[in-house]
């Protein structure tokens, strides 16, 4: 299929366009061109791309399946990537720029504030998922438990958009929350209905029982 081969050979394409943001960012940090606040603007705007990302991720299996469009199961991995390279900057610069590197100070932060304890929640979290990332993990945990441990993502998206969502509502900033908690219950829906639907279908065979028809 056409698309597809377009797909497999714009991978490259896609992994600079998801670097690009991270290097403006930190370029205009080093220029001293982030506003009055640069650090806290280079926090979150890593934080922001480590999110966008985290839901490009999610999304590539149902677009997958709606375009039929195979090659995409290629990106999934990449973007996944990417998205903790952002998470962990995030992180890194949270205690380098906010805490001046203290990691005690970092402890007693987690400690009295909330929304910073479940974005390190869901960084930790997204850590395993990252270390086997690549193919010989499949095959040294096993399918199914490397399956098991994946779907740890969702549980990551949830805590994320938590995280967000309590950092935005110091501001009453709740614009961006919705669009990405819309998003975000889109695509669990799509999970949870593909699962169902799935587990309908091997029923029948598990049970040995042809599929149902309706009746007319």
């Amino acid at each position: 299929m056409a698309v597809n081969r377009v797909l497999r050979a714009a991978k490259p394409w896609v992994w600079l366009a998801c670097a690009l943001p991270g290097a403006w960012l930190w370029a205009l940090a080093l220029a001293d061109r982030l506003g009055a606040n640069p650090a806290e603007a280079l926090i979150r705007g890593l934080g922001d791309w480590a999110l966008r990302l985290l839901w490009l991720t999610l999304l590539v299996t149902p677009l997958r399946h709606w375009t039929g469009w195979h090659a995409l199961a290629g990106w999934r991995r990449g973007l996944g990537l990417w998205s903790f390279a952002y998470a962990t900057q995030h992180v890194l610069a949270y205690a380098w720029l906010d805490q001046a590197g203290d990691v005690s100070a970092v402890l007693a932060d987690v400690g009295q504030r909330p929304f910073i304890a479940v974005g390190m929640v869901a960084w930790l979290l997204l850590v395993p998922l990252a270390a086997t990332s690549w193919d010989g993990a499949v095959q040294r945990l096993g399918a199914r438990r490397w399956r098991a441990l994946h779907r740890l993502v969702y549980a990551v998206a949830l805590l994320v958009l938590l995280h967000f969502a309590w950092m935005r509502s110091g501001k009453r900033l709740w614009d961006d929350v919705w669009v990405y908690g819309a998003a975000l219950a889109l695509l669990l829906l799509w999970r949870l209905v593909h699962a169902f639907s799935r587990a309908r279908a091997r029923a029948p065979a598990a049970t040995g029982r042809p599929p149902s028809r309706a009746r007319g």
